[in-house]
């Protein structure tokens, strides 16, 4: 696992070990941001059940100013902060160490709106989705942002969070990303 691209180009980053997460592979990760970006102009990412952190981490390299990273397992988490803390990125982050559904109350009382939001929990738990709809709802993710979920073949998410349509889906082998925009389709 590496950063992809922007000012931390090929930076390696430290994988969790077991099969307790399940993290983006750099194939993905690099579609994903030539879909959404490639690069920003500052922004906010939030990235819920962050794992390693490479997603999130690959924002900050590509422009965004500022990242939540969000995730409960202990392990993971340690190894978030090493990668954070190799990427010199620990003025512009926060790390939570608490369940989501915590971490998504205590972001809606924030005065705070998102970018970016990516969304990869454990892929047999459709409710985690409906976290996506509790920030929108709130008002807690930019008209002009960006939703990416990614999830398995077998979970139907719908074809829109609020007024978030789903924009693009791409399949990577038992992987989709569902990528969601604000009332626009694709080519528009």
């Amino acid at each position: 696992m590496r950063v992809v691209a922007g000012e931390r180009k090929g930076m390696p980053l430290k994988a969790i070990a077991g099969n307790t997460t399940r993290p983006t592979t750099d194939k993905v990760k690099e579609s994903i941001f030539n879909i959404i970006g490639p690069f920003f102009d500052g922004g906010i990412a939030l990235d819920l059940f962050a794992g390693s952190g490479g997603l999130g981490i690959e924002a900050l390299s590509r422009g965004a100013e500022h990242a939540i990273f969000v995730e409960k397992d202990a392990k993971a988490f340690q190894v978030l902060q090493e990668n954070i803390k190799k990427c010199r990125y620990e003025e512009q982050t926060e790390l939570f160490r608490i369940d989501a559904k915590r971490a998504v109350k205590a972001l809606v009382k924030r005065d705070i709106c998102f970018h970016l939001v990516f969304l990869d929990p454990p892929y047999h738990q459709q409710e985690y989705y409906d976290f996506v709809q509790t920030l929108v709802e709130q008002g807690k993710v930019q008209e002009a942002g960006t939703i990416v979920c990614e999830h398995a073949k077998e979970i139907a998410l719908p074809n829109h969070f609020g007024h978030f349509e789903l924009w693009r889906q791409e399949t990577y082998g038992g992987t989709i990303i569902s990528i969601y925009r604000c009332g626009e389709k694709e080519g528009e």
